[in-house]
């Protein structure tokens, strides 16, 4: 794993409740013993930002890549993505887990593309828990002549986690067209804070 991330640390930061974790039976069989599956059943992922997908009601299984989008449309898509799991929504893209590299990929079905996201897992929770902190903790001044000082500080913030993820894990934020890169964007411009922030709080009243 690339980043060392406990649960005892993501609850201290979260709280219980805001974390997702997935059974071992979620995944197909191939899967459920690799390290990302084990690191989402044990340690789990913040909720919020990211949407970690739900085990189907009867069947207790994720959803597979091929239950979700038609596979053949994405050219550049490998020849088993089908039977990944999709482990979460971002965006606009369902995140599937490749049990072979071990990396996470985000299908965009609208675009009808594939890429890399992550190397592993241990760096979609790591990026996930850095900027959903953010969101939760950062506030601006409340004065509305230091508004544009703290846009600054804010974008400052978000380039910061991009630069030390990047140094770790070039994907994410491998250009400005990742999923990532656009919900930074997103951050740094005040549009995702949700309404009992202090972010919010202070931008709106």
């Amino acid at each position: 794993m690339l980043f060392d991330i406990t649960r005892g640390e993501l609850a201290d930061i979260f709280g219980e409740d805001r974390l997702a974790v997935l059974p071992a039976t979620a995944f197909p069989p191939a899967a459920a013993d690799t390290e990302g599956a084990r690191l989402l059943q044990t340690v789990g992922v913040p909720t919020g930002t990211l949407r970690p997908r739900e085990p189907d009601e009867d069947s207790g299984r994720l959803p597979l890549v091929q239950d979700v989008v038609d596979v053949e449309d994405f050219e550049d898509a490998s020849k088993d993505a089908g039977q990944w799991p999709v482990i979460g929504w971002l965006l606009n893209a369902h995140l599937a887990l490749d049990p072979g590299s071990g990396k996470v990929y985000a299908f965009d079905a609208d675009e009808e593309t594939v890429r890399e996201l992550h190397t592993d897992v241990s760096s979609l929770v790591q990026v996930t828990l850095r900027l959903q902190r953010l969101l939760d903790e950062f506030t601006f001044s409340g004065d509305d002549g230091d508004e544009e000082a703290g846009f600054e500080r804010l974008e400052g913030e978000v380039e910061r986690i991009r630069q030390e993820t990047s140094s770790v894990d070039p994907l994410p934020f491998q250009d400005d067209e990742t999923v990532w890169s656009v919900v930074g964007e997103e951050i740094a411009a005040g549009r995702r804070f949700r309404g009992d922030s202090p972010g919010a709080r202070s931008l709106y009243g």
